[in-house]
């Protein structure tokens, strides 16, 4: 099969990951707003520690199955999908901005805009493509991502009725860097955890691969290292963990940045105010102080559970979506 041209290449690039990105976060979206209730309460999210720290005041949330009979019961099954509108239109871009950028990197690092030679490459380039095209993906859609976060951390009875009035308040109140508030902390995230994702990704299916390859050559005298969907969700899941177990704390400060000022009902417990944390160093220092190292994996059960499948669902989706494309277009 021709190799398409480089704008084509693009297209198909960030076609399948768009898809990708939108079916792995439909998929997974009541996972994340669990996770996000967590990150965002001041209180603790546990029982045991709430016992631990003889606190008088009880909190919102305090575990996974509590979250998830409380959310149902008061605002429903749409609950769980709250905000996912601003959602897909942030991953969305997000991921087409990002495997386009990576396809461009690894054809630059391995001199071939080949899919299939990229696996060659060093595993050092793997992480490098990966934490760069977090970056760009990340400065391309963050606006979205900070209005998901708003709509999906409200609760009952909302602040904001939509994405349009949560849009237009934080411009009048915080003005247009209010839509970029957490920015920071969120690169400072991304590139080690899309680096790990990406490069976490192409090492598993290396292996894979050569597994697939010993496996093969004793069974007969033909080689075959190609990979099934089930090896790819395998490496997508694996590659998803270690990214989200290494990088969830700076997701926490994200989204205390990204909540700040919030006028949230009094049950959800204290809010985030204005101008809470100076910078990404003083909400680590602070959230330790206050809250200890707990603070720091609030929502780490359901963002986990939620990372595995997240990141397996998405390599699934585009590599079966880019070769679909590519099929159609060359």
């Amino acid at each position: 099969m021709e190799e398409p041209g480089q704008v084509k290449r693009a297209l198909i690039d960030a076609g399948a990951g768009a898809i990708a990105g939108g079916i792995s976060r439909t998929v997974t979206s009541p996972l994340d707003v669990i996770k996000i209730r967590f990150q965002v309460q001041l209180e603790p999210t546990t029982a045991w520690a709430l016992l631990r720290k003889d606190l008088s005041r009880s909190s919102k949330y305090t575990g996974m199955f509590q979250a998830t009979k409380d959310i149902f019961r008061e605002e429903g099954l749409p609950g769980f999908w709250r905000g996912n509108v601003p959602a897909l239109l942030m991953v969305m871009p997000y991921t087409a901005i990002q495997f386009a950028v990576l396809h461009k990197l690894k054809s630059f690092a391995s001199g071939s805009s080949k899919t299939v030679d990229h696996i060659n490459i060093s595993p050092y380039l793997s992480y490098i493509s990966g934490a760069l095209a977090g970056c760009a993906a990340t400065v391309g859609s963050y606006p979205f991502d900070l209005l998901r976060t708003i709509l999906a951390s409200q609760g009952e009875p909302k602040v904001y009725p939509n994405m349009r009035s949560a849009f237009i308040d934080i411009v009048r109140t915080r003005g247009f860097t209010g839509l970029y508030s957490g920015l920071s902390p969120t690169l400072v995230e991304i590139i080690p955890y899309a680096g790990l994702q990406f490069g976490t990704y192409d090492t598993f299916k290396r292996w894979a691969m050569a597994w697939n390859r010993s496996k093969s050559s004793n069974l007969s005298s033909t080689v075959d290292d190609s990979l099934s969907s089930f090896q790819l969700f395998i490496c997508g899941l694996a590659a998803g963990t270690c990214a989200k177990l290494v990088c969830h704390p700076l997701d926490v400060v994200k989204k205390r940045f990204q909540i700040e000022g919030l006028q949230r009902h009094p049950k959800y417990g204290a809010r985030v105010e204005p101008q809470a944390y100076r910078n990404m160093f003083d909400a680590l220092r602070r959230i330790l102080q206050s809250e200890g190292w707990h603070g720091l994996y609030k929502g780490i059960v359901p963002s986990t559970i939620k990372a595995a499948p997240a990141g397996a669902v998405t390599f699934v989706a585009y590599e079966f979506t880019s070769d679909w494309l590519e099929s159609i277009w060359t």
